[in-house]
């Protein structure tokens, strides 16, 4: 089984509530899809910030995941998101992760989001997650 099956099976049982899926890990990197339907949307015919919010948090809890093994308690301890322009209702949101730095015990990275189909960043987030000890994240 590849880590990106393990993360996405990871996903799937610890949190079912997602609709976040895995699309692609890497080094340092993660790319996950949010389907979007008429539950993510707010009026005035776009996709919510806690859906875009959401996404950016899943991207960044893969790509750490991807470095560092299944490590449930790893944990947000801080999301900032920049809402750039209106995301199209009818697209799935994709999130695209860089990590920044990975210590241990301490990730930082960056969140690019956008609806499916545009090159155009429709939100930025940075956020940084805490690892607990043990784990053998690099220094």
């Amino acid at each position: 089984m590849t880590r990106k099956q393990e993360i996405a099976e990871f996903l799937s049982r610890e949190f079912p509530q997602t609709k976040c899926t895995v699309e692609e890990v890497g080094h340092l990197t993660a790319t996950v899809r949010h389907e979007v339907g008429e539950p993510e949307l707010r009026p005035g015919g776009t996709v919510s910030g806690p859906v875009l919010m959401m996404t950016a948090d899943v991207a960044l809890y893969v790509a750490i995941l991807n470095e560092i093994g299944l490590v449930p308690l790893t944990v947000t301890t801080s999301l900032n998101i920049n809402f750039m322009r209106k995301p199209a209702a009818d697209a799935a949101i994709i999130g695209v992760c860089k990590l920044l730095k990975l210590g241990r015990s301490l990730a930082v990275g960056e969140v690019s989001l956008y609806s499916e189909g545009s090159d155009q960043v429709v939100a930025h987030a940075v956020g940084t997650y805490a690892i607990p000890p043990s784990t053998g994240a690099a220094k």
